[in-house]
């Protein structure tokens, strides 16, 4: 397995791991708990919290991932890996997983710097484009 495959894995496991993350604190939000979850979830409060912040970093990671893992797939298919794809993938990971976490967390700003989660959001925009790019200077 090349590096940048690995690293999508990577990233396929931590779209798998919001959904525990975010039901867990769904199942803690008062009117909710574990039993409610296990049924239909007709008539269950809305989500609030960090249930409803995990719910909305799922669905950002799973609209970055989708590019990702295409960008990705195609390069693999065409032979195209170097120091730039691997480093592009990194960052691409690296970022996701703070965009996750601060989203996760309620976090808006580190010290002086806010919107780091945005910041996040827009460095691993920026690794897929430059990783896409190599598909077009190594075709």
């Amino acid at each position: 397995m090349t590096y940048e495959l690995f690293i999508l894995l990577l990233n396929a496991l931590l779209c798998l791991a919001f959904p525990w993350a975010y039901n867990y604190a769904y199942a803690k939000q008062p009117g909710v708990g574990g039993t409610q979850l296990m049924g239909n979830r007709d008539g269950l409060p809305e989500r609030a919290g960090m249930a409803a912040r995990g719910l909305r970093a799922h669905q950002n990671h799973l609209e970055n991932l989708v590019p990702f893992a295409i960008i990705t797939l195609v390069a693999q298919a065409t032979g195209v890996s170097n120091t730039v794809t691997i480093a592009c993938a990194t960052v691409f990971l690296l970022a996701r997983l703070a965009h996750g976490g601060w989203y996760l967390s309620g976090i808006e700003h580190l010290g002086p710097v806010k919107g780091v989660r945005t910041i996040a959001y827009f460095v691993s925009l920026l690794a897929m484009l430059v990783y896409a790019a190599q598909l077009f200077v190594h075709a």
